[in-house]
């Protein structure tokens, strides 16, 4: 009895501190598209348990209501029973689906996802205008395109995607390997990732907070693992957060730091991942020219911590079977600290 007392509380611990953390659903709306779409959920979900009542009902009425055999109760085309049939199996579902159906299609009239023209009701912006923010799918990671008519605003990051509150974004998803399906529940409905066809969202979020998102189609072993986190700010803190992601790499300033600049450079590291303002150019992976400031890594599946950055770097095929980061085991423990101590820095 001790052991099985322990892992209920166990349970009930572990669904409790999962209660903590923000939920991806529908029904938690946080800006005017989701708004719409959680009442569409709501009107259908209450109408589905409507539906489910009535026909309990009616289930428990004809289970205590009729008695006897089959041979004691007369042919149903001699009591008008096709009346009942042609109502609740024809009528009735056509009447809702259509409901649906129109609802529906209102919903995607006012916010179109899958070309940048016409403008719903709720915008303010028309979707003529140029994407801000370029997004790329990749097995199993987000890559994340800060777009501007000046080259020198232009900057990339990954996996964390920053809003400004009560401002709408036009956004351009694409995919560089298989179908993949974007999507924040709190913010917007999902959005295809189409290989050769780009495709366009507009999120807006209504107040300021973290959202989580991810890949809503199957694309791999690690599709569980394509998360990702949407954070709205305020437009001054937006502002000054677009202004420090423009900023090259931060230089080290500690020993430690240095020598772990020296490791990254001279080692594999480089030739995957770009840091802005050293040699690092590698286009293939995540770039890391301000990967401290992100709260997680491996596509918000860890912590962005000195113990998951060194799991990371020497074992990621363990944290993520079938990612393309490989597995670096030869460093040793004097460099492996000091590699984290540069990443560590740079803000």
């Amino acid at each position: 009895m001790g052991g099985r007392t322990r892992a209920v509380g166990l349970a009930a611990l572990l669904i409790a501190l999962n209660g903590c953390r923000s939920v991806q659903s529908t029904f938690q709306s946080h800006g005017p598209a989701a708004r719409s779409i959680a009442g569409l959920s709501w009107f259908m979900t209450i109408l589905f348990l409507i539906i489910t009542l009535v026909m309990w009902g009616l289930v428990g009425y004809a289970f205590y209501r009729r008695r006897g055999s089959l041979a004691e109760h007369e042919p149903i085309s001699v009591t008008g029973g096709q009346a009942w049939i042609a109502i609740g199996g024809i009528a009735v579902p056509l009447l809702v689906l259509g409901v649906l159906f129109v609802l529906g299609l209102q919903l995607l009239r006012d916010f179109p996802i899958h070309g940048m023209h016409g403008a719903g009701k709720h915008s303010q912006m028309q979707y003529t205008m140029k994407p801000e923010i370029r997004i790329i799918g990749h097995q199993w990671w987000w890559e994340i395109h800060y777009l501007n008519d000046e080259p020198s605003k232009q900057f990339t990051t990954a996996n964390e995607l920053h809003l400004p509150v009560g401002r709408p974004v036009n956004i351009e998803v694409e995919t560089r390997d298989v179908m993949h399906s974007f999507w924040v529940p709190a913010l917007h409905g999902k959005v295809d990732l189409i290989p050769g066809q780009p495709n366009y969202i507009r999120l807006e979020a209504s107040q300021a907070g973290e959202y989580e998102g991810q890949c809503a189609e199957f694309c791999g072993e690690e599709h569980s693992r394509m998360r990702l986190l949407a954070v709205a700010q305020p437009q001054s803190d937006y502002q000054a957060w677009l202004a420090g992601q423009r900023k090259a790499g931060a230089e080290p300033t500690t020993a430690d730091a240095v020598e772990g600049q020296k490791i990254f450079l001279s080692g594999p590291c480089a030739m995957c991942h770009q840091v802005r303002g050293t040699i690092a150019g590698g286009r293939v992976a995540p770039d890391l020219t301000h990967l401290a400031s992100r709260q997680l890594i491996a596509a918000n599946s860890y912590k962005n911590n000195d113990a998951y950055l060194e799991a990371w770097i020497t074992h990621a095929q363990s944290l993520k079977p079938g990612a393309e980061m490989p597995n670096l085991t030869q460093f040793s423990g004097e460099q492996l600290h000091d590699l984290v101590a540069y990443l560590r820095q740079l803000q």
